[in-house]
């Protein structure tokens, strides 16, 4: 089974070897050990890696901002009204999955659809 693995490894090139080892998180450890030994094989500057590393990084974090910084707009509901409206009523982890600020917005639409929904029962028990 290793040897599978590292041969699939060395046929790899170093761009690909470089974002295995500069996401570690993503892999399996033994395909990062591999990786990392197949770069010092390769005699890859050690800078090189560590540049990887910190880039990986830096776009997980900007991956995250963006996700925290999205929220609805209304385009959403003019572009595609019916799937932006389920997952605005049905979805639950919205804040869990890195989305705050759309965690917000859907806690107020609830509470504004709750009163519309309590508004029209009042005024079809009144007629």
């Amino acid at each position: 089974m290793e040897d599978k693995f590292k041969q699939s490894i060395k046929k790899m090139t170093t761009d690909e070897l470089l974002n295995i080892v500069g996401s570690p998180e993503k892999w399996q450890p033994i395909a990062v050990r591999f990786a990392n030994n197949e770069l010092i094989f390769r005699k890859v500057e050690p800078k090189k890696i560590e540049t990887a590393k910190y880039l990986s990084k830096k776009r997980e974090r900007i991956k995250k901002q963006t996700k925290a910084n999205q929220g609805y707009h209304l385009c959403d509901f003019i572009s595609q009204p019916f799937w932006t409206l389920i997952e605005i009523t049905f979805s639950w982890e919205l804040k869990k999955d890195g989305f705050p600020k759309k965690a917000r917005q859907q806690k107020k639409f609830r509470i504004a659809l709750g009163i519309i929904i309590l508004i029209f029962i009042i005024l079809t028990n009144l007629g």
